[in-house]
């Protein structure tokens, strides 16, 4: 079995490693994923990552959405980032006024309303469940150390 190894972030008062996956989709799902699409949805994330003190860990398109894996800490509402995400890129997008965007998009949309945002990293949450469910048992197996 694998090792877990952590990442672990502090703060005044809290220490956390938290992880989401976000996938956000293009509006109608029109693929106009270009190369230079890409890039630029990669830059601006990569910024809004960086103003809401988080780090954009992994970031890729497909033809249609893109998903990022974002590290963040627990002052950060998702719902937020998500939305200054979604609003900045769409800007940059349409101010380049590239061909590929403008044939398949109109009316200063870029995405769908809708996104999809998992919680992940750590240990599974079977494990979990059990870690917890075993607090009070004296011969469990993560036993506090004097």
């Amino acid at each position: 079995m694998a090792e877990i190894t952590h990442d672990w972030h502090t703060g005044r008062h809290v220490v956390y490693e938290l992880h989401a996956h976000i996938v956000l989709v293009t509006k109608y799902r029109r693929e106009v994923m270009s190369p230079r699409v890409t890039k630029l949805l990669g830059d601006t994330f990569r910024e809004v990552c960086e103003h809401f003190e988080c780090e954009l860990e992994e970031f890729e398109t497909d033809k249609d959405h893109a998903h990022l894996l974002v590290a963040y800490p627990p002052k950060v509402q998702l719902s937020k980032l998500v939305m200054s995400l979604k609003t900045n890129s769409s800007k940059r997008v349409h101010e380049q006024d590239w061909q590929e965007v403008r044939a398949a998009l109109w009316g200063g949309h870029f995405w769908s309303p809708s996104y999809c945002i998992v919680s992940c990293g750590g240990a599974p949450l079977e494990i979990i469940k059990r870690y917890i469910q075993d607090q009070q048992k004296p011969n469990r197996k993560y036993a506090r150390r004097s």
